[in-house]
């Protein structure tokens, strides 16, 4: 179960990329990743994840971020297709 704070992140983070960030990245950057610090409206791009994400622990090492995919409705997909 995600907590309140990790909630409250991810809310605010999707609202930086809604408000601010969404046109120029989706028209720059689709299929990248970016990883938002919400607090200061910060983001780190990255080809991979972890290079978005550990883009962001480096400056903000004690803050919780949320990153996403440009342009895709997750980050990630875990599972398998099946035939």
């Amino acid at each position: 179960m995600i907590s309140a704070e990790s909630r409250a992140v991810v809310e605010r983070a999707r609202s930086v990329y809604d408000s601010q960030l969404r046109a120029e990245l989706e028209r720059k950057y689709p299929g990248r990743y970016a990883c938002i610090e919400p607090v200061s409206g910060s983001y780190f791009l990255g080809d991979t994840f972890d290079q978005a994400v550990n883009a962001a622990i480096d400056a903000f090492p004690d803050r919780l971020t949320h990153t996403l995919r440009i342009g895709r409705p997750a980050a990630l997909h875990l599972g398998a297709l099946l035939p």
